[in-house]
C-alpha cells in the first residue's frame, strides 16, 4: 500500500548499517546471496515515517530499518540498506537487481506475477486531514472534490483513481489527485492548504497524527484493509525461507512486537509472518 519514495530510476545511494551477527544465527538457513556477501541487502526508501527515515543526528531509523537490523543479527550478516524509490522495486527484483525489497507492500494480482511477499504487518488506507477540515469530509461521498494527495506509485494513488471514478459516476466532482515522492512533502502539502487531505497507510497516518501534535487528525474510515509484506523475486524459496524463519524468531523472543510498539504501532501486529505467492495465501488477520 505504501507509500514511498516513488521515482522511476533505481538505487540512488546504498547506505550500510553496523548490525552484525549473533548466536541465533545457525537457526535460520541463510540464503546463497547473505553466504556468499556476509550481507543482508534490502531495496527500502528510506524516507516513509514511521517504517524508515533518517533521525535528527542522520541516523536510518524506523519499524523496518530494526526489524531488518535484528534479521541480519539472526543470519550473523552486515545490514545494507540500498535506497531506492518505490516503483523501481518491483522491477528490480524481477530483474534480479536485488533479492529483498523491504517496504509495506499489499499483495496485488499484478505484482504476484512478478514477485512473492512475506507478510509482515497488517493495515489498511487512511485520510488525514488538518482539524478545521475534519466536518467537511461528510456524507457517503466524503472526498469528492476534494485535493488529495498520495504518494507515487503507492496503492493509495491507485485507489484515489477508482474513487475518483465513482465519484464522477454518481455525477459528484472528481478528485483532485496529486501525486508527491516523499510522505513529508504530502503532509506539508496539508499544513499549507495547498491540499484537503493525504491517503495513505492507516499505520503511517496515525504516526503523523501524533507528530504532527494536533496539526493532522485520521478520519475514521478505512480503505482496503490487508497484509503487508515485503517482496521477494518470484519463486526465490531460499530467500523466503530466510525470512520467513528470522521473523518467525522475532515473532516469537517478543523483538517484533516491542519494535512495533515503541511507534505505536502495536495494533497493527498479525499473529506469525508467512508466504504469498498467490491472492489466495492471503490471510484475513
Amino acid at each position: 500500500m505504501r507509500s514511498h519514495l516513488r521515482m522511476a530510476g533505481l538505487a540512488l545511494a546504498t547506505l550500510a548499517a553496523t548490525w552484525s551477527g549473533s548466536a541465533n544465527a545457525a537457526e535460520i538457513t541463510k540464503s546463497a546471496d547473505v553466504k556468499q556477501t556476509g550481507m543482508l541487502t534490502i531495496a527500502n526508501t528510506l524516507d516513509y515515517a514511521p517504517f524508515e527515515y533518517l533521525d535528527a543526528d542522520g541516523k536510518q531509523t524506523g519499524i523496518i530499518i530494526e526489524l531488518a537490523g535484528e534479521v541480519a543479527k539472526l543470519v550473523d550478516a552486515k545490514l545494507d540498506v540500498a535506497r531506492t524509490p518505490f516503483p523501481s522495486m518491483v522491477p528490480g527484483l524481477a530483474a534480479g537487481r536485488f533479492k529483498i525489497a523491504w517496504e509495506t507492500f499489499s499483495a496485488t494480482p499484478e505484482r504476484l506475477k512478478q514477485v512473492d511477499f512475506v507478510m509482515f504487518l497488517k493495515a489498511g488506507l487512511a485520510v488525514s486531514t488538518s482539524p478545521d477540515k475534519k466536518a467537511s469530509f461528510a456524507g457517503d461521498s466524503p472526498l469528492c472534490g476534494k485535493r488529495i494527495g498520495v504518494s507515487a506509485g503507492s496503492a493509495s494513488d491507485f485507489l484515489v483513481d477508482k474513487l475518483s471514478k465513482d465519484c464522477t459516476d454518481k455525477g459528484q466532482a472528481a478528485i483532485q489527485k496529486s501525486v508527491f515522492n516523499s510522505s513529508t512533502d504530502i503532509v506539508q502539502g496539508v499544513l499549507s492548504d495547498r491540499l484537503d487531505a493525504r491517503m495513505d497507510d492507516a499505520t503511517a497516518s496515525s504516526y503523523f497524527e501524533v507528530t504532527s501534535k494536533g496539526q493532522l487528525v485520521v478520519l475514521p474510515t478505512l480503505y482496503e484493509v490487508a497484509p503487508l509484506g515485503l517482496a521477494i523475486a518470484k519463486d526465490d524459496k531460499e530467500t523466503a525461507d530466510m525470512m520467513v524463519g528470522a521473523l518467525s524468531e522475532l515473532f516469537r523472543n517478543g523483538t517484533y512486537k516491542a519494535i512495533l510498539e515503541k511507534y505505536g504501532m502495536g495494533a497493527y501486529a498479525i499473529k506469525e509472518p508467512y508466504f504469498v505467492g498467490s491472492m489466495e495465501a492471503l490471510r484475513a488477520d
